[in-house]
């Protein structure tokens, strides 16, 4: 996994910054109630699209918690005095004290399927009865387009999807929680090009695929022949789904 702390820095405006933040704001507000109280923005990152719910909800009470502290600290200058250090497996909330919980780009970052497991169980567990849940799902099946790029990291190893969307649908029914729908939207700045893709691999951006490794550099190699070696390629699409905690009986 990336070291988030030395990320932080650099992070938005290699993650297509604003205009990427903003279409995920907003299609997560299309999945919670107009009327939610308070929302968690679990693993807030950068408090990018965190800022944009509280501003698209000034009624809505909106905290943001991440593990990293790099990221918590440019979230806290986003959200003064809403923003928390917090592991997503070990929630520090009572029980029902949300009306919404978010977890946006966190469920294929855990290790393990019981990380996963364990996260979502903490999101069930401090929703309100009637609350939702929203969460990215298939965040690397997304980054797949169908481009010259996609064609030749086709038969790279790969890890097991932790947020598969139906494993996740398994592990919130597990605690109740209901499909409540789903939205999709556009990674603006985020289409490949050759030249970013070589040095992706390069970082380890590619878990599977270790930095020097030999397998690695045939791959790098094979990327480099590629034409329009900075032209991007497709942006990805993203997919949330909505999961709502049942009312009290």
């Amino acid at each position: 996994m990336l070291d988030y702390d030395k990320e932080a820095d650099a992070y938005d405006v290699t993650r297509g910054g604003e205009p990427r933040a903003a279409a995920a704001a907003d299609a997560v507000l299309r999945l919670v109630p107009a009327d939610a109280g308070r929302l968690l923005d679990l693993a807030c990152g950068t408090g990018i699209v965190t800022r944009r719910l509280a501003a698209a909800r000034p009624a809505t009470r909106v905290t943001g918690a991440d593990l990293t502290y790099g990221m918590a600290r440019m979230a806290a200058a986003r959200l003064p005095g809403a923003v928390l250090l917090a592991d997503g497996r070990r929630l520090p909330f009572p029980d029902s004290t949300f009306d919404a919980v978010t977890t946006v780009w966190l469920l294929h970052l855990l290790d393990e399927p019981e990380d996963v497991r364990a996260a979502v169980a903490e999101c069930a567990r401090v929703l309100r009865p009637g609350g939702v849940y929203v969460t990215t799902v298939d965040k690397a099946a997304a980054h797949d387009v169908g481009s010259d790029i996609d064609a030749v990291l086709a038969p790279r190893p790969r890890r097991p999807a932790r947020d598969a969307a139906p494993l996740v649908e398994t592990y919130a029914a597990a605690h109740r929680l209901c499909p409540a729908g789903q939205a999709r939207f556009p990674g603006h700045g985020q289409g490949r090009s050759p030249r970013c893709t070589t040095a992706d691999l390069r970082r380890g951006w590619f878990t599977v695929l270790p930095p020097g490794d030999p397998v690695t550099e045939r791959f790098v190699a094979r990327i480099q022949a590629l034409p329009d070696q900075d032209r991007p390629r497709a942006d990805p699409e993203f997919t949330l789904r909505a999961f709502r905690k049942p009312t009290a009986g």
